[in-house]
């Protein structure tokens, strides 16, 4: 079980719960920063994604261990899962829109290339012209989503999806283009929400296969032309988000984040951190800590 000390909220500051799969939420970057005198602490929303438009001022994103600055007129984009945090420039302007993972999930499966979005957060620097347009469409997501009328979801997603092509085009994001089945993108889900559930029990890809019911060299195949990555890999980048999360927001030791993700020797894990990450964990910990 992790024992990372950030909360995780439904939108900032409100209790967990359940989040209803067509869910999108548009607000004033103004409503919750404000009375947060401008800082957001770090926390994570589980099945919520975000788009912030910075119409004005700017300020700094804290995700996982990466520390990005930016400046309006911008787009900063969240995955759900994240940990993340802002310091925003006093009396900055923008919206947040937050949709839910499942809704996120299904405009994507309908149109590839807007796959790159929330692969991991990022910032996307927009032209005047461009800035304009989205902040008129974060203005209509808000008129939308604040009222029920007839033709309310068709308007709240074209919506969403011209803001999502403006993000894409403006941050220059493609996907590769791979040759690959609808099972194959299927089996590659489960194996990600097979490893979110046992990677601390650091399975070999056999015993993943095997689970799955598929072969060894079909997983990896289907890992290569969907995840561009080996099923080995997924499973250490899990464990190193998991080990850098702890670094940062436990006062766990080095031996106690080994043993927390899986490691019986924290020599061995030590080693294993410093060759992905460059740098040993108490140093790596150290330097973000300062």
């Amino acid at each position: 079980m992790s024992t990372v000390s950030v909360p995780s909220f439904y939108l900032y500051g409100e209790p967990q719960r359940d989040v209803a799969e067509g869910f999108v939420h548009v607000e004033s970057l103004d409503d919750r920063s404000r009375p947060s005198e401008w800082t957001i602490r770090p926390h994570i929303h589980r099945d919520l994604n975000h788009f912030i438009l910075i119409a004005q001022g700017g300020g700094v994103m804290h995700a996982e261990a990466a520390e990005l600055r930016f400046e309006a007129p911008c787009l900063l984009i969240i995955p759900a899962g994240i940990i993340h945090g802002f310091s925003w420039h006093r009396e900055s302007r923008g919206h947040v829109s937050t949709i839910a993972e499942p809704y996120l999930r299904h405009l994507v499966s309908r149109d590839r290339d807007l796959a790159p979005l929330f692969a991991q957060p990022h910032a996307v620097i927009l032209p005047s012209e461009e800035a304009t347009a989205a902040e008129h469409i974060m203005e209509v997501m808000a008129k939308e989503t604040s009222w029920s009328g007839s033709g309310q979801r068709a308007a709240v997603e074209s919506a969403l999806l011209a803001l999502m092509v403006i993000a894409l085009r403006q941050g220059h994001l493609r996907v590769a283009q791979l040759p690959r089945t609808n099972r194959q993108a299927e089996l590659v889900a489960r194996l990600r929400e097979r490893i979110e559930e046992r990677f601390r029990l650091r399975e070999q890809v056999k015993l993943h296969a095997k689970a799955l019911g598929t072969s060894v060299s079909a997983l990896r195949q289907a890992c290569a032309t969907v995840a561009n990555m080996s099923p080995a890999k997924m499973q250490d980048d899990r464990a190193l988000l998991e080990a850098r999360r702890l670094l940062l927001y436990s006062e766990l030791s080095v031996a106690e984040v080994a043993y927390a993700i899986g490691f019986d020797d924290p020599a061995y894990f030590s080693r294993f951190f410093a060759r992905h990450v460059g740098q040993p964990p108490r140093a790596w910990r150290l330097a973000r800590l300062r």
